[in-house]
């Protein structure tokens, strides 16, 4: 049912584009069509994804994984960059850092129920967000005094981008031989895989849709938070982060409603290390081909990445999962969330 509707609902991007160029409406209408459109992309670059990782092994497959699984994430972040929303980058990144970690993974935990969990895997992941929220502290704390933007914290910002892909690739080296593949919603020995060829033509012209998209959504981003009477800082770190990642949570609470929890957790807990240790410092040193982005982080994203981490490291100690852990991981994601809306514009 919910791979029909996404389906279905793929006609939204070049209805979105056309809306867009040709009847010029209001951001609100630019920025809440482009939101809804960018869930089934989301959803074809994973499908398109997992079949060309059928044919190319699990080497390859994870990069692809890797990649593109956070297309959506990486040109929103790079046409924000483009347009000077530094606070919109940032946001939208450590939202999505929490929102994998506490609502995803609560919502996972919460429709599968009780069962194992991979502890170790576990650990590694949330473990590795914790260190990456550590490393950001190094441009953090300087950007919470004086201008935020300055040049000399956009080349500090390299020195913990540098260390957390070298740790990634490191990681993802060593997850791949734990794991035939790091985190997938089906058994590619089950799927009626696309040929190759279809597989990277799907993605490249998912990616190149995406790309316009996140145009529109990055362009009306400035007005519809003015006429919602939102911060631009808590669209980007809620809003924009749960629509980045939209297709990527559905997919792990079916996952976990159909029993296997150990996978869903795999998948949430997978995407939060992948964002902040590999999309996080790639967007910074990417930034340098277009205008250099400080990894200047709030107290408030900084504060909220600890404590998901720890409260997320309490909850799976034991290995197990449950509905009531499940609960509260999602009321710490609505009390994240209402720090955000708290914080406003810096």
């Amino acid at each position: 049912m919910t791979r029909r509707i996404l389906t279905a609902t793929l006609g939204l991007a070049p209805l979105t584009i056309a809306i867009h160029f040709l009847a010029h409406p209001g951001s609100t209408v630019d920025f809440v069509l482009a939101a809804l459109s960018l869930i089934p992309l989301a959803w074809l670059i994973g499908e398109a994804t997992e079949h060309a990782a059928h044919h190319t092994g699990a080497g390859v497959g994870g990069f692809l994984n890797a990649t593109f699984g956070n297309a959506p994430e990486l040109i929103i972040a790079l046409f924000a960059v483009s347009d000077g929303l530094f606070e919109v980058v940032r946001g939208s990144l450590t939202g999505s850092v929490v929102g994998n970690l506490l609502l995803v993974l609560g919502f996972s935990l919460l429709f599968g129920g009780r069962g194992a969990l991979d502890r170790a895997s576990s650990f590694l992941s949330v473990g590795l967000v914790g260190v990456a929220a550590a490393l950001f502290l190094i441009t953090a704390i300087p950007g919470w005094d004086g201008d935020p933007e300055r040049s000399s914290l956009a080349r500090l910002s390299m020195i913990p981008s540098a260390v957390l892909l070298v740790i990634y690739v490191g990681v993802t080296w060593y997850s791949l031989r734990r794991h035939r593949l790091m985190h997938v919603a089906d058994e590619p020995s089950e799927m009626q895989a696309w040929s190759f060829r279809t597989s990277l033509l799907v993605l490249g012209a998912a990616t190149v849709v995406t790309a316009l998209i996140a145009e529109i959504l990055v362009g009306s981003v400035d007005a519809f938070a003015e006429t919602v009477g939102l911060s631009e800082f808590f669209v980007a770190a809620v809003i924009i982060a749960i629509v980045g990642n939209a297709a990527e949570h559905g997919g792990a609470v079916v996952v976990a409603a159909r029993g296997n929890i150990k996978l869903a957790a795999e998948i949430a807990l997978a995407s939060s290390t992948q964002v902040a240790v590999f999309l996080i410092p790639a967007v910074a040193l990417l930034s340098w081909l277009i205008d250099p982005l400080a990894l200047s982080f709030r107290p408030v994203e900084i504060g909220v990445l600890f404590g998901s981490t720890a409260v997320t490291a309490v909850l799976l100690a034991d290995g197990h999962s449950s509905r009531p852990k499940g609960v509260l991981l999602i009321f710490t994601y609505v009390a994240a969330a209402t720090a955000f809306f708290a914080a406003g514009d810096r």
